[in-house]
């Protein structure tokens, strides 16, 4: 099920302003905080929601990357992990200053904020009364920050963008100067481009994100690849299909033709008796094979071309050939 628009959830405008932002958040994580409905799913999971477009539309980055996108092209972009990767969850509570136990946390987040910190104090003042007491809870806070146990290292937020690819440069790779926003900014990195990649495929450019936080490592950029049509050419993974198109008399009684590759053109023979939609291969001649050695295979499809109208010979020639059960 495609995801509600994070403006939406928190109820402002695309256009709000960071404290409008933050106030709505404020309002929403108060009504729907699991300390305040115990047991309550809906709650939890609306919670979970509100939490999840605030760590968006709180960091500029990543704002600025959702409403480029849309829902729907970053949530293809952003994994939830990467949503929260190198935000520190204590920013989604410390003005609250809500509670969280480790089992809310680990299921509203599944995970995907660990090495996040939590930060607990000032419940009372803020509703009034004390939070919810539970086995252990004054300890395991004690008015400090919390750890998530078996946190990994924080890592800076990572940097999506796409990678726009030409069929010849897929052929031959090599080198290509990719521009990005990162941060507000636009960069420029070099990118190796691999032989023979697919559209859909992504590269990673380790350190090449956003810079972490207190001098944790950066994060990466990823670029997702489209290579762009041939004008005759189809691809099916490293083998290339090509349709050329021959005469009925080529066809029954063969002939030799030229056709283009990717390395120039070549003459190739059709036998006598080609049927159409046959096939000649040539090998070698298609795309590397992506993270192997060699190429995959050129395939030239053979069309028969039948005339739409016929001249008074050629109709007595294909009385003929009737005649002779052809």
């Amino acid at each position: 099920m495609a995801k509600r628009d994070y403006y939406e959830v928190l109820g402002v405008k695309k256009s709000a302003h960071e404290d409008e932002i933050k106030k709505a958040y404020r309002k929403l994580a108060m009504k729907h905080h699991p300390d305040r409905n115990p047991g309550n799913k809906q709650a939890e999971e609306r919670f979970k929601e509100i939490n999840e477009a605030y760590a968006v539309l709180s960091d500029k980055g990543k704002r600025q990357q959702y409403d480029q996108f849309g829902p729907s092209g970053f949530s293809q972009r952003f994994s939830q992990e990467d949503i929260f990767r190198g935000f520190d969850i204590s920013d989604l509570f410390k003005d609250l200053g809500f509670s969280t136990t480790n089992d809310v946390f680990s299921r509203m987040f599944g995970g995907a904020g660990r090495g996040a910190k939590v930060h607990y104090g000032g419940f009372e003042d803020l509703f009034g009364q004390k939070g919810r007491q539970g086995a252990g809870f004054e300890d395991m806070f004690s008015g400090g920050e919390y750890q998530t146990r078996g946190a990994a290292p924080l890592k800076g937020q990572d940097v999506h963008s796409e990678l726009n690819l030409t069929f010849q440069e897929v052929a031959s790779g090599g080198e290509k100067k990719v521009k990005f926003q990162k941060g507000g900014k636009v960069e420029e990195v070099t990118v190796k481009i691999p032989p023979g990649i697919e559209s859909g495929k992504k590269l990673r450019l380790a350190g090449k994100g956003m810079e972490g936080r207190r001098g944790v490592p950066p994060g990466d950029l990823y670029l997702k690849v489209n290579v762009a049509e041939h004008p005759f050419f189809k691809r099916e993974g490293s083998d290339l299909t090509l349709d050329k198109e021959i005469k009925i008399s080529e066809a029954l009684l063969g002939t030799t033709i030229e056709v283009p590759t990717l390395d120039g053109s070549k003459h190739i023979k059709v036998p006598p008796g080609t049927q159409s939609h046959s096939r000649i291969r040539l090998k070698g001649f298609g795309l590397p094979h992506f993270q192997g050695g060699g190429r995959g295979d050129e395939f030239v499809r053979i069309l028969i071309k039948h005339p739409k109208s016929l001249t008074e010979k050629q109709k007595k020639l294909a009385e003929e050939m009737k005649k002779e059960g052809l």
